[in-house]
């Protein structure tokens, strides 16, 4: 399996060219700019959006519980996903391109593990499909940094195109596959998290529950009936 893009006139090792090839035109500035948004500014992104999506949910009165859940699961979902990317690599044992290939501008150097699947596409695209499950908008914004990351991967010389792709699929599937577990075991949590002292970690607004919504009924007509008794005395006066 290790043989996988090793011809130079594979479509993918091609793709791998064309894009590194940005890399060697660029200033140096920008390539050291890349290598910090592809090694850890994306994953710095995603926290910041997914905080974001987490402050959003938290206004939606009932629907809270079960969108901070989703959330939750978006950086769960990434580490299982790394995790089934363990054995998916030592049975590929694809070598990083760098190491078959000359002529590539390798902007981070010490990679040598192997090169399939990507652990930053598949933790990012994750993250972000568990984002989007969650909240559409703030979703679409997570995705669109995965896509940037699994540019960036390419763009520094450390992976094949069809290792970001690899681990797109990986990342989605693991996120979606599983959601519905997840869901039925985080929701009843976050459900009970929204009741408790802390509950606006889940829920802006704490919801009225029945007791204090009969009372809030009782000090209405309370009310009403005091102000209909100012205005009998009124009239009779």
């Amino acid at each position: 399996m290790a043989g996988l893009a090793l011809d130079g006139s594979n479509p993918d090792v091609s793709l791998l060219y064309d894009i590194n090839g940005l890399a060697k035109d660029a200033p140096h500035w920008f390539d050291r700019v890349m290598e910090f948004v592809g090694e850890y500014g994306i994953v710095i992104g995603l926290v910041l959006v997914t905080l974001a999506a987490w402050w959003s949910v938290r206004k939606r009165p009932q629907e809270a519980p079960s969108a901070v859940a989703g959330l939750v699961w978006a950086p769960l979902a990434a580490g299982l996903a790394l995790v089934a990317n363990i054995p998916i690599r030592g049975f590929v044992e694809r070598p990083r391109p760098f190491k078959d290939h000359q002529g590539l501008d390798v902007l981070v150097a010490g990679k040598t593990d192997f090169s399939f699947v990507s652990d930053h596409a598949t933790l990012t695209m994750a993250v972000a499909v568990g984002v989007f499950m969650a909240h559409r908008a703030y979703g679409v914004a997570a995705i669109g940094l995965a896509l940037l990351e699994g540019f960036c991967r390419v763009y520094m010389g450390v992976h094949y195109p069809t290792d970001v792709i690899g681990g797109f699929a990986l990342g989605t599937a693991v996120t979606l596959l599983l959601a519905p577990l997840a869901m039925m075991l985080l929701t009843p949590l976050t459900t009970a998290v929204a009741g408790s002292r802390v509950g606006r970690l889940i829920r802006a607004e704490p919801a009225a529950t029945g007791q204090d919504a009969d009372e809030g009924c009782a000090e209405v007509a309370e009310s009403r009936s005091v102000g209909g008794g100012h205005g009998n005395k009124d009239l009779a006066a």
